[in-house]
């Protein structure tokens, strides 16, 4: 049923009941009984259309495509969440991790069984909002789905809590003790395919015992606990990440929008439109490349001849969150600014030579690796990606180099031409 047609429903049913209290008023004999019986009614009927809107489809699986083109990005290596990898053969050696932060977690006050009671009563109250955040439906019991829920989402609190707060966790925790295991956790964390709903570790959150020490809300822990491995401005990311969200990945895809105004574009930008960007050649063409410093890795900008662009390290961090940035995006109906980013990045930086002026400029550097490293990181992300001209973000920022690039090749054309006429003469 459509958003439309259920705000029809919901206004006819609404209707239809107050009719049935305002007659009863008439009549003179309203009882509290009655009068909470029609609240409650109404008040479980605007809830579930509240839960209908918010809980919108946010989590996918990621489209074949992309997975055949570099499974790897998107695929957990270490650790399973939600329900969508859970029961993975390979992943379940973590499984006795989380089980023992559970136990940790709600072992920090005296009643075990009270404060698991609470958990899954809160859980069950969100449990259908949660699961409508699956574009998919789940072949799972109540039972099974809430223990997942309060599974995962305990262990990813805990894990927060121990990296936080170093005093709270054992020198000998396998997780923070064997080599790189906690970087791939991390990696695992913002896989598309491995959310679970933002209202599930809020809501848990609120009711898990929280070490004293602990003065920090989720969002504070959470970016805390990613800020080391993120590209682009420190102080704007942490600033920028709220508790407003669908699920940790999409609240690292809001961080990261661009904050200048877009520039509107007078025609669809096509794929070919794009390909005279290659740096050196529009370098040539007297384009200025500068690097600066911007709120958002996605604030480009182009000025008076001088195109700037924010800086970028890249490591393989960012090639998992940016694959999986892109992912979610391609679910979504507005425009698309990372799978724009990668698709217009990919054509300024054709060649290993546009990569040594990037490199040289301070604009793209590679952590790990070559210039052309630099080069393969875009090609692979914007591998198995349709690109959809009505979804392109920078089309009015390629219509303003284009514009002075052909206006500027026309100038020195007439120079030329005048100059030649003068020597002739």
């Amino acid at each position: 049923m459509d958003m439309h047609k259920r705000r029809e429903n919901f206004m006819e049913t609404s209707i239809n009941k107050s009719k049935e209290l305002l007659k009863s008023m008439d009549r003179g004999h309203v009882s509290d009984i009655s009068v909470t019986e029609v609240n409650k009614d109404l008040v479980a009927s605007i809830k579930e259309k509240l839960e209908a809107i918010s809980s919108l489809k946010s989590i996918f699986r990621v489209p074949r495509k992309l997975l055949e083109a570099n499974q790897k990005v998107y695929v957990p290596s270490k650790v399973s969440i939600g329900p969508l990898h859970h029961g993975d053969e390979k992943l379940k050696g973590m499984q006795d991790h989380k089980w023992h932060y559970l136990n940790t977690l709600l072992s920090r006050q005296p009643n075990l069984e009270a404060s698991l009671h609470e958990c899954f009563k809160a859980l069950r109250e969100s449990e259908k909002a949660a699961r409508n955040f699956y574009a998919e439906e789940l072949n799972l019991t109540s039972d099974e789905f809430l223990e997942i829920m309060l599974l995962d989402g305990c262990f990813i609190i805990e894990l927060f809590l121990k990296y936080a707060i170093k005093s709270v966790r054992r020198r000998t925790d396998p997780i923070f003790a064997t080599p790189r295991l906690l970087y791939d956790i991390r990696c695992d964390l913002i896989l598309l395919e491995n959310q679970i709903p933002l209202i599930i570790l809020q809501r848990l959150f609120e009711i898990v015992p929280i070490p004293k020490k602990c003065n920090h809300t989720l969002p504070n822990l959470a970016i805390h606990f990613f800020r080391n491995m993120l590209p682009g401005d420190k102080e704007f990311l942490t600033l920028s990440f709220r508790q407003e969200g669908n699920h940790l990945l999409d609240l690292f895809q809001q961080c990261y929008l661009p904050t200048y105004a877009r520039v509107q574009s007078k025609k669809l930008t096509t794929v070919n439109d794009l390909k005279f960007l290659c740096a050196t050649r529009i370098q040539k063409d007297g384009i200025k490349l500068m690097r600066f410093t911007a709120k958002s890795l996605l604030d480009i900008e182009f000025s008076n001849g001088i195109l700037e662009i924010a800086p970028l390290i890249t490591h393989q961090f960012t090639e998992i969150l940016f694959s999986n940035l892109i992912a979610l995006e391609q679910h979504q109906k507005d425009v698309q600014p990372f799978t724009s980013y990668a698709f217009l990045m990919k054509n300024i930086i054709c060649d290993e030579n546009d990569a040594k002026l990037f490199r040289h400029l301070r604009i793209v550097v590679s952590e790990e690796g070559t210039e052309s490293d630099v080069c393969d990181l875009f090609q692979r992300l914007c591998k198995g990606v349709d690109y959809v001209e009505d979804k392109f973000y920078f089309g009015g920022l390629v219509e303003q180099i284009t514009e002075y690039d052909r206006n500027r090749r026309s100038w020195w054309k007439k120079k030329s031409n005048c100059l030649k006429t003068c020597t002739c003469t």
